[in-house]
């Protein structure tokens, strides 16, 4: 009987995160910092922090998976891999709640937020010491990858992956920004590029890749319909993140619900609930936009209209459109690669957008 994706991600998980520790056990090590700083080994422990607190790294089970696509044999270089993408995704974090300017992440305090409670008194040297911890994960995520014990060809091809990777998403970041500047709703296809470049191309599309890569596979022969999956797959799990914002449970997340609310963001939820209200709902809604001083109640306000004019569902029932199109996209993928890996990719796109952790 083929495992079913939970199971997979959990045994995969439990791997990693055993992976995870021991790499950030041994990096001081490597590191060429002078023996006087103090900041640097707390710059790490911080970064190992955040890295081991929560996450159910689905980055590297779809490295893994798609690894299996070509071999049920262990194939050098996943471990690699897998460090390079959650240290890439530890990156993205530190520099998104700085962003964002958030003080949760997972649970407990964000990085930035770490450092403003140790430098009270030096707010630059938090948000620079921010920044740096951010760009010293980057750096890290490309270095595991040179270092690691693959032919030189495939090194090169995979650190080639995650730059462009980086770069897509760092694009992501600024129309993400871009997109907010309007009071106007965006329509689809603005959420749906900043989906695809945000979080699609390097959450799903780069694991994709290098899990071939390390398997001998050659995916740049099959981008299009990789790039495909990724999209519709990564466009679900934006939603899912924007839903959960207003409509999931704080204490399950580990962070508190309507962030997009007071910070005035366009969302997939926002511009739903926008087209969905008229009168004085939608003027309830445009006033709490953008407060940073919206209280739990005015989002709960916000929720329970939500819920009168149908958003949640009809957010539900977009997430389904889109997990059905990528099933069938991975459905497409018989008789080139084995079964039971192509049956996991098939699976994976609904049971990601109903799991409830």
């Amino acid at each position: 009987m083929t495992e079913q994706p939970p199971d997979r991600v959990a045994r995969t998980e439990r791997r990693f995160n055993t992976l995870f520790a021991e790499y950030f056990d041994t990096l001081g090590a490597t590191l060429d910092a002078p023996s006087f700083s103090r900041f640097t080994p707390e710059c790490v422990g911080l970064l190992r922090d955040l890295s081991l607190r929560g996450g159910k790294r689905m980055r590297v089970v779809l490295l893994h998976e798609a690894a299996r696509l070509v071999t049920a044999e262990p194939v050098e270089g996943l471990d690699a891999a897998a460090l390079s993408v959650e240290l890439l995704q530890t990156h993205g974090l530190v520099h998104d709640d700085l962003i964002d300017d958030s003080a949760t992440r997972r649970g407990g305090p964000t990085t930035y937020y770490a450092y403003r409670e140790k430098f009270p008194g030096h707010p630059r040297a938090a948000l620079a010491l921010t920044v740096l911890a951010g760009d010293l994960a980057l750096a890290l995520s490309l270095r595991v990858l040179l270092e690691a014990g693959l032919p030189l060809d495939v090194r090169q091809a995979m650190v080639e992956v995650q730059t462009r990777a980086a770069a897509d998403t760092f694009v992501g970041q600024i129309v993400d920004l871009e997109r907010d500047f309007t009071t106007a709703a965006p329509d689809d296809d603005v959420l749906h590029a900043v989906a695809d470049h945000k979080s699609a191309r390097y959450s799903v599309l780069a694991p994709l890749r290098l899990g071939l890569l390390a398997a001998g596979g050659q995916p740049e022969a099959y981008d299009d319909e990789l790039s495909g999956y990724a999209r519709l797959l990564g466009i679900c799990g934006q939603m899912r993140d924007d839903y959960l914002d207003l409509f999931g449970d704080a204490e399950t997340m580990g962070k508190p619900t309507g962030t997009d609310i007071r910070e005035g963001r366009r969302t997939y939820t926002v511009a739903r609930l926008l087209s969905a209200v008229s009168g004085a709902e939608r003027d309830f809604v445009n006033q709490a936009l953008g407060d940073p001083a919206c209280t739990a109640e005015t989002v709960a306000e916000i929720r329970a209209i939500g819920e009168r004019a149908g958003v949640a569902d009809r957010m539900r029932a977009d997430m389904r459109q889109y997990a059905e199109r990528a099933r069938l996209v991975a459905a497409g993928w018989r008789p080139r690669w084995r079964e039971d890996a192509v049956a996991f990719f098939e699976r994976l796109p609904r049971w990601s957008v109903e799991r409830t952790g």
